[in-house]
């Protein structure tokens, strides 16, 4: 169950997205921020570029990437704390960087309260 953060954080970023859409259907250029990635072009992707850089998992290259890997967090097995206390960290630097809401503070909050267990 998401808690009243993650669901004003989540507002926030329909909020953006809504406008964008509007404003494209109105005529206006207003570019998106990522095309998609190809397997070709994730594999060419430099390992800094991922949360979790030893499994190559939970791109951060764009905004819906970032919104992606918070989602999926607590998704990725077979990683050590401190891995996922790195992830964190560059998670919340790439939501800085692509203007993303991260309601959590720290990413053990991702675990309370719904139906992921922390391994």
């Amino acid at each position: 169950m998401a808690t009243t953060r993650q669901k004003e954080a989540a507002r926030k970023n329909l909020d953006k997205a809504r406008a964008a859409q509007s404003a494209r259907a109105k005529g206006k250029d207003v570019p998106r921020k990522t095309q998609g990635l190809s397997t070709a072009e994730e594999n060419g992707m430099p390992e800094r570029t991922f949360a979790f850089p030893d499994e190559r998992k939970e791109p951060l290259t764009d905004a819906a990437h970032v919104r992606n890997a918070v989602a999926r967090f607590d998704q990725v097995e077979g990683v050590s704390d401190a891995e996922r206390d790195a992830a964190w960290k560059r998670i919340q630097s790439a939501a800085r960087r692509f203007d993303v809401d991260v309601s959590a503070d720290d990413w053990r909050d991702l675990f309370k309260g719904g139906k992921a267990r922390k391994h």
